[in-house]
């Protein structure tokens, strides 16, 4: 039971910490579940995240799903699961009850401005540390450019991009080992 109560702790604690959404828990998840509690490697965080992103639902929960999964089987992924939307399901009750009452107070507003500001940077420094240890090697680069054109500029589903990428992937591999002539 400890390490089910381990699993909700850790993800409650990176669920109250999530602001902006998904991408910005990127690097709390590093550092509690890669670094501190070593339950996954980085790439491994990588491919939970691509799969999440590309899965019905929220990104935190599916991320925090496969990794209790990965721990605890279904007890845990429903104890990570759990612990990262508790924290928001909280916080989103109490500020539904003050909203409307607060929000157009001026320090509230600048307070807004503020954590918008952290949250893009969280995503920036996310993106460069999993640039870092995504993109190994030439192809990897390529796959990456034209996934930020496609889905960035060209504005086209994650969805289609991963299963281009997981495509090209393959198609390179087999490239490297000489499988398609």
């Amino acid at each position: 039971m400890s390490a089910l109560l381990e699993l909700f702790v850790t993800f409650a604690k990176i669920g109250v910490m999530t602001f902006g959404g998904g991408y910005a828990m990127l690097p709390m998840l590093q550092r509690e579940v890669v670094e501190n509690k070593k339950w996954t490697c980085e790439e491994e965080l990588l491919n939970y995240f691509a799969v999440g992103q590309c899965t019905p639902g929220i990104i935190a929960v599916n991320t925090a799903t496969f990794i209790g999964y990965k721990q605890k089987g279904i007890p845990g992924a429903i104890a990570a699961t759990v612990g990262v939307v508790f924290p928001s399901l909280v916080i989103i009750i109490i500020i539904s009850a003050f909203l409307d009452t607060f929000s157009e107070l001026e320090y509230i507003q600048k307070a807004f401005t503020g954590i918008r500001a952290v949250v893009a940077a969280l995503v920036i420094s996310a993106v460069i540390k999993f640039f870092k240890s995504g993109v190994k090697d030439l192809t990897g680069l390529v796959i990456f450019i034209l996934a930020f054109i496609i889905s960035g500029i060209l504005g086209i589903s994650s969805v289609y991009v991963v299963i281009g990428a997981i495509a090209a992937g393959l198609i390179a591999g087999a490239l490297r080992k000489g499988e398609l002539e």
